[in-house]
């Protein structure tokens, strides 16, 4: 019995125990799963831009090292998603929580009208750095 509460307690508070994401990082993050989008519906005409995601996260949360941490959690929860093993330590609920939100509607748009989506996110993805035209 003791178990059962004891399980039932961490499942009932683990969203409590989730922090909020900054603007910054709910920001950071959005471009980066918009993009991520846009590469996984082979969108024509676009590619990752490493460098630039990097330097437009540590524009946005203060340093490289802020930048990639979230890269790494959004990597986690990738993996999470997808039932791969994945680093616990960088996996964030809070990031897998907006990724999910951020993916279901981007890839609703991507489905729905993929030639204007394409462009649209295309375009904004390399105007904030994280998409490089080829």
């Amino acid at each position: 019995m003791k178990i059962a509460l004891l399980v039932i307690a961490t499942i009932v508070s683990g969203p409590a125990r989730a922090a909020a994401l900054s603007d910054a990082e709910a920001t950071f993050l959005d471009q980066l799963v918009t993009a991520s989008a846009v590469l996984e519906q082979r969108c024509d005409g676009y590619e990752a831009d490493g460098a630039g995601g990097v330097q437009l996260g540590a524009r946005l949360l203060g340093s490289p090292n802020a930048a990639m941490a979230m890269i790494d959690a959004y990597s986690a929860a990738i993996k999470a998603h997808d039932g791969e093993s994945y680093d616990p330590g960088k996996f964030r609920p809070e990031v897998f929580e907006a990724a999910s939100r951020t993916i279901k509607r981007v890839l609703a748009d991507l489905v729905r009208d993929p030639t204007n989506a394409c462009v649209s996110y295309g375009d904004a993805s390399v105007d904030s750095g994280m998409l490089r035209r080829y």
